[in-house]
C-alpha cells in the first residue's frame, strides 16, 4: 500500500504576501495494477519560466509519462521489489499504449530488464528510502536513500530491486 504524499502549496495573496494555499495529500496518484510502480504527481509546471500566479491544480489530468512542453513533473516513485514487480512490466509492455505515453517509451528489444525504457527528457532522481540499483545499457549502480542520479536525454535506462522489504522511494 503506498503511503499518502504530503504536499503543501504556497503561493501570494492579494496583498503580495506568501501564503499557504493548500497542505493536503498529494491528489493524484497513479497506480496501473498489483505489483506496479505507484507514481504520485507532486507537482508541475507548464512553462519555462514557470509561472507562480494562481492557485489552479496543475495534476488534474491522466497521467503522462513526459513533462509538458518546455515544462517540468516532479514525482515520486514506490518501486515494489522485483520478484512483483517484473510480471507487471511484462503485461505494461504487451499491452496497447493508453496514450500516457508508457508503453511507447519501452525498450522492449532489451533484453536486461523489462522496465527499459526511453524518453526525451533529462529525470533528475534521488532516493528517499531503500536502496535500487539504477540500470544503463552498458552497467549498474546501487543507489542508497540520499544518492542522486541524473539521466541524460534519450538514454536507455531501468531501474531494479531483487530485494524484499518495503517499496522504495525515488523523488
Amino acid at each position: 500500500m503506498p503511503r499518502a504524499i504530503r504536499r503543501v502549496v504556497t503561493g501570494h495573496n492579494a496583498s503580495g504576501r506568501s501564503v499557504f494555499i493548500n497542505d493536503a495529500a498529494a491528489p493524484h496518484v497513479y497506480n496501473r495494477g498489483p505489483g506496479s510502480a505507484v507514481v504520485t504527481e507532486v507537482w508541475e509546471t507548464r512553462a519555462t519560466p514557470a509561472s507562480n500566479s494562481g492557485s489552479d491544480e496543475v495534476t488534474d489530468h491522466s497521467f503522462r509519462l513526459a513533462p509538458p512542453k518546455n515544462g517540468s513533473v516532479f514525482r515520486i516513485i514506490e518501486y515494489p521489489p522485483d520478484k512483483q514487480r517484473l510480471a507487471a512490466l511484462e503485461q505494461q509492455r504487451a499491452s496497447a499504449d493508453d496514450s500516457s505515453g508508457h508503453g511507447a517509451a519501452f525498450d522492449r528489444g532489451s533484453p536486461r530488464h523489462p522496465g527499459f525504457h526511453k524518453t526525451s527528457s533529462v529525470d533528475y532522481a534521488i532516493v528517499l528510502s531503500g536502496e535500487i540499483h539504477a540500470l544503463m545499457d552498458e552497467g549498474e549502480v546501487l543507489l542508497k536513500a540520499g544518492d542522486r542520479r541524473r539521466t541524460g536525454i534519450a538514454a536507455l535506462r531501468a531501474c531494479r530491486r531483487p530485494a524484499g522489504g518495503q517499496p522504495r522511494a525515488i523523488a
